[in-house]
């Protein structure tokens, strides 16, 4: 009965491995497109990637890890039909086939979430499931609408579907440290945020006002309450999760005050004239100072729980953090400062190799981690507790001291 159990894990480990892969190679072509965006020396001059470069790392890579974990969460054969078309729709994308094969993939992918979001509600009746689903419609009518339109106008659709998803995430993990009303008033936050982006798509002027607006209040509740700001004074993992999340919640309140302030300087005309170096700071800060840098927070706890592999905390893993961020601050500033000139595309590409950084340092640490023989996540669809809420009370006690 072992055997066939550890048969069993075997083969499910090996299957989401197996889905993990297309997302890879979703993040490597978007890297590669973001490259020929910024004019920096890029390995694969493809210039049809240019115009997808949102969709692969958006949703071909971000939305392939979420709906992987999700379906874990679900734990039913059929949810791994949305990581499946999500990964095929990237893989697509960057195929010679036509752009509308990979596009309706998409689409049926995020369909597929909600079908998976639909089944975890059912079990749970949980308001926090309601609002990662309404995240994954933002999405839907993101990757829908993109069959007809440019992807530009649609790409506070995608900032709000990884804001949602994640903010939704984050209180769910930090569940206990939050207050009572957490998934009531993150409800209310993510209707605000919904009807900003239906007043914008409608054209209506203060409707790119209202989306920014509506970012940072959330932003604000989130950083008030998240108990990155006590377990910042523990060691080890709590302090390097602590510190990814506040520096993400920052970079997202400025993406949250860009988009706002473009809009307030723009002709309420054309509220759609966003000016090129504004664009640049609002979509990477939200994209990759917020989204990225929730995942390098959360990937020591949300890896071992899909993969079944341990991903242990290591000082190592402080430098792809720290190289994101810094790398990150140089781009922006150099777009502020003398536009999109300069050495600004060597800035991107510096933000480009941290997050390839990141990516093989985390894959050594699951390796590392599987040769040493540590024990397989759990197999409930739950996830563990981070060790940064669970080792709350200790950090508060001893500040000063290392909890483990």
């Amino acid at each position: 009965m072992a055997i066939v159990k550890n048969n069993e894990r075997s083969e499910q480990s090996g299957l989401r491995l197996a889905l993990l892969l297309p997302a890879g190679v979703a993040l490597l072509a978007g890297l590669n497109a973001g490259l020929l965006l910024a004019g920096a020396p890029a390995p694969w001059q493809e210039p049809r990637l240019e115009d997808r470069h949102g969709m692969l790392m958006v949703l071909g890579f971000l939305g392939t890890l979420i709906a992987l974990e999700r379906a874990v969460a679900l734990r039913r054969t059929g949810g791994f039909a949305a990581p499946a078309l999500l990964g095929a729709g990237g893989l697509a994308l960057i195929t010679p086939l036509p752009a509308l094969v990979g596009q309706l993939l998409l689409v049926a992918g995020l369909l597929a979430l909600l079908w998976v979001y639909a089944g975890l509600y059912r079990r749970s009746r949980d308001d926090l499931v309601v609002v990662q689903a309404l995240a994954a419609f933002l999405a839907l009518v993101a990757a829908a609408m993109w069959t007809r339109v440019e992807l530009p106008p649609l790409v506070p659709w995608l900032i709000g579907f990884l804001v949602l998803t994640i903010a939704a995430e984050r209180v769910e993990l930090a569940r206990i440290a939050m207050p009572a009303s957490a998934a009531a008033t993150l409800t209310a936050h993510a209707c605000a945020v919904t009807v900003a982006l239906t007043l914008d798509l409608l054209w209506v002027p203060w409707g790119r006002v209202l989306f920014g607006a509506s970012l940072l209040a959330l932003v604000t509740w989130l950083l008030w309450h998240d108990v990155a700001r006590r377990t910042i004074l523990a060691r080890g993992l709590p302090r390097y999760s602590a510190v990814a999340l506040l520096l993400g919640y920052g970079w997202l309140a400025l993406s949250a005050l860009v988009w706002m302030g473009a809009a307030l300087v723009a002709d309420l005309a054309a509220p759609r004239a966003v000016p090129e170096v504004a664009y640049e700071i609002a979509v990477h800060a939200a994209f990759i100072g917020f989204a990225m840098s929730m995942v390098v927070a959360h990937a020591p706890v949300i890896l071992p729980a899909v993969l079944r592999r341990p991903l242990h905390y290591r000082p190592l893993l402080w430098l792809p953090l720290v190289a994101l961020h810094l790398t990150l601050a140089a781009r922006l500033a150099l777009a502020a400062l003398d536009g999109l000139t300069g050495p600004w595309p060597w800035a991107a590409l510096a933000t480009a190799l941290a997050l390839l950084l990141f990516a093989l340092v985390a894959a050594g640490s699951v390796i590392a981690g599987d040769r040493r023989g540590a024990r397989p996540a759990p197999r409930s669809g739950r996830r563990p507790a981070p060790a940064h809420i669970t080792e709350t009370q200790n950090a508060q006690k001893t500040p000063g001291e290392d909890p483990s």
